[in-house]
């Protein structure tokens, strides 16, 4: 009996010792993608820097209460940007984007689903304008810009009258935070800039207005990887110490059995020799 719980113990340590194999082929893995990850964000932070002050200043002028762009509805119809990740094993990365939608609200909504998980999750749960953006790391700056366009010419049609967009953002390596942002209709902040006086300020701000938000866009698609990758390493990182933990309780075990075994015999053998 003893010998039978042995082989079981054994047997569940080369189990978990293969299990931790995987976890730490996937840690190193997700390390090095965060750095890259992290180098793309910062690289892409500089452009939504200037994009977001041109815009500020044009924002600032008298003239852009007659766009289209800068005028609230009550009670239209939303449209998310949702950006989650294209796999799972990252802890509560995706669930956590999923559950911020829910709390703003899915309630005469449309979504732009970007990464596999957000295609897979909101497929039959909510109209979805396309699912064409399924693969989030392999997006480029391209990509971004035409989301950008869909959204524009959605907004431009009405099929939607604001756009907020939802992702992750990076704060450090065992910190990410769910986020999301108004993208339109714009507002403008107060101070600190000068307006511009371009007379044709709506016809600017029609024509800045895609790259503007492909912009934004680009720069939280670099945010959500950097945080996936993130999120991920921290997971299988307590993944490798739980799997450690278990193999040192597990050897406790098969040593506690193997000398309970070795006690039997001993006490078999001086029985028997007794007995003679």
């Amino acid at each position: 009996m003893a010998g039978a719980s042995m082989n079981d113990i054994k047997a569940r340590i080369k189990s978990v010792n293969s299990t931790m194999q995987i976890t730490k082929a996937m840690e190193l893995v997700a390390t090095s993608k965060l750095r890259r990850a992290k180098m793309r964000a910062e690289q892409s932070r500089a452009f939504g820097e200037i994009a977001s002050k041109a815009m500020r200043q044009i924002l600032l002028a008298p003239s852009v209460t007659e766009s289209p762009y800068t005028k609230k509805s009550d009670g239209g119809k939303t449209c998310y940007v949702v950006i989650a990740g294209d796999r799972g094993l990252a802890g509560g990365f995706n669930v956590g984007i999923f559950r911020t939608v829910q709390a703003l609200g899915l309630e005469n909504a449309c979504v732009l689903p970007v990464g596999k998980k957000a295609v897979e999750y909101y497929r039959g749960r909510a109209e979805c304008l396309t699912d064409a953006f399924a693969p989030v790391e392999d997006l480029s700056v391209g990509a971004a810009m035409r989301m950008a366009h869909l959204l524009v010419r959605g907004f431009d049609e009405g099929r939607f009258d604001r756009v907020v967009l939802v992702y992750t953002r990076f704060v450090s390596m065992i910190s990410q935070v769910p986020a999301h942002m108004e993208l339109l209709p714009l507002t403008a902040e107060k101070g600190g800039q000068d307006p511009m006086t371009d007379e044709d300020i709506p016809g600017l701000l029609a024509s800045l207005l895609p790259r503007y938000l492909g912009g934004l866009i680009y720069g939280a698609i670099a945010q959500s990887l950097a945080a996936e990758s993130g999120a991920r390493r921290t997971a299988m990182n307590a993944a490798n110490k739980n799997a450690e933990e278990m193999i040192g309780g597990l050897n406790l075990s098969y040593n506690r059995a193997r000398q309970a075994m070795i006690t039997q015999e001993i006490t078999e053998i001086v029985s028997g020799a007794e007995a003679l």
